[in-house]
């Protein structure tokens, strides 16, 4: 297993997942960050433009996705020129993903128009602040995944706690590099990357027991205002849970040149 994913030989909207994609509370379902990024694998390469780049990707999680063949395909939606310039300026691109079961996921994606000449944005308001790189820290078994599963999403993921630990309720920030590309024979993209590391937001930040509770998200948004640099992505993740069993997952993300966007979860809550 040298990917999260392999491309069906003869369908080009068809993946098989490997067990790299297997979650950590069943052998039979995956982990919500690789499918996650392989809607962005799609959307990239939906009606590639040089010129555009994607901005913000909204996820939805329709059901538990089996470890079967799926089918992952995108679109664009929508196009229109929202500026003073020449042709279009925005685009929504809208991907599905699913099985012989049906829909699973479900995203939309903004993919916005580079600006040529770049703008001449005062430096004193840009976006500032970095956090400890991933080379100040450790490697140590304490910040492993907690799961049964011998092989799986975690396995295919570096970790590097800066603050906080999985099992460490609160607030944490955590770096994370996948090991392997998400579709074989395929250069991991800085959007798969970003996608895959922020689903784990609500893991890296839990507030409450792992062994009495459960705390899944039923969806990913993330936005990003830069697009990020590097193998490593920086989450800066807290998780707000409320009695009534609904909480909020907020990442701020960063890469090791400073920020580059915000990841959020909303939360189902409830007792195991």
């Amino acid at each position: 297993m040298d990917a999260f994913y392999v491309p069906d030989g003869s369908d080009p909207d068809l993946f098989h997942p490997t067990e790299l994609t297997r979650g950590p509370w069943s052998p039979d379902a995956q982990h919500g960050g690789a499918p996650s990024a392989l809607l962005g694998h799609v959307i990239e390469r939906c009606e590639p433009r040089p010129e555009f780049r994607v901005v913000r990707v909204a996820v939805e999680f329709l059901g538990p996705v089996p470890l079967e063949p799926l089918r992952c395909e995108a679109r664009v939606t929508r196009a229109e020129a929202r500026v003073a310039q020449p042709g279009r300026s925005v685009e929504l691109i809208e991907a599905t993903l699913s099985s012989d079961r049906g829909p699973l996921l479900k995203a939309n994606a903004w993919r916005m128009r580079r600006a040529e000449p770049e703008l001449e944005v005062p430096t004193e308001v840009l976006p500032t602040g970095t956090r400890p790189g991933p080379a100040t820290v450790t490697p140590s078994p304490e910040h492993s995944f907690p799961s049964n599963q011998p092989v799986g999403f975690h396995t295919g993921v570096e970790y590097r706690f800066i603050a906080g630990a999985f099992q460490t309720p609160g607030p944490a920030v955590c770096w994370i590099r996948l090991r392997y590309p998400i579709v074989a024979a395929t250069e991991l993209s800085p959007l798969e990357r970003t996608l895959a590391a922020a689903d784990f937001g609500n893991g890296v930040s839990s507030v409450l027991p792992w062994r009495r509770y459960v705390f899944i998200n039923t969806d990913l948004t993330v936005t990003l205002h830069r697009e990020p640099v590097g193998e490593w992505v920086c989450l800066d993740a807290v998780t707000y849970p409320e009695r009534s069993g609904v909480g909020l997952a907020e990442s701020r993300l960063f890469d090791e040149q400073g920020p580059i966007g915000r990841g959020t979860q909303t939360l189902l809550l409830g007792t195991r």
